[in-house]
């Protein structure tokens, strides 16, 4: 899974692309279509998993 495949906007790919990510975590793959879909999510995950 790749953040392109989440669906978010060019401009946010790009800045991801910029800072050298270039896979989320399994918390973010679980959580951004959710929260882009205008849902509220409760995220639950170790520190350091990702979570921002």
């Amino acid at each position: 899974m790749t953040f392109s495949d989440l669906g978010l906007g060019e401009s946010v790919l790009k800045a991801l692309r910029d800072v050298g990510y270039e896979t989320p975590s399994a918390i973010q793959a679980a959580t951004i279509p959710t929260l882009l879909a205008g849902r509220d999510v409760v995220g639950l995950a170790q520190t350091g998993t990702g979570k921002t």
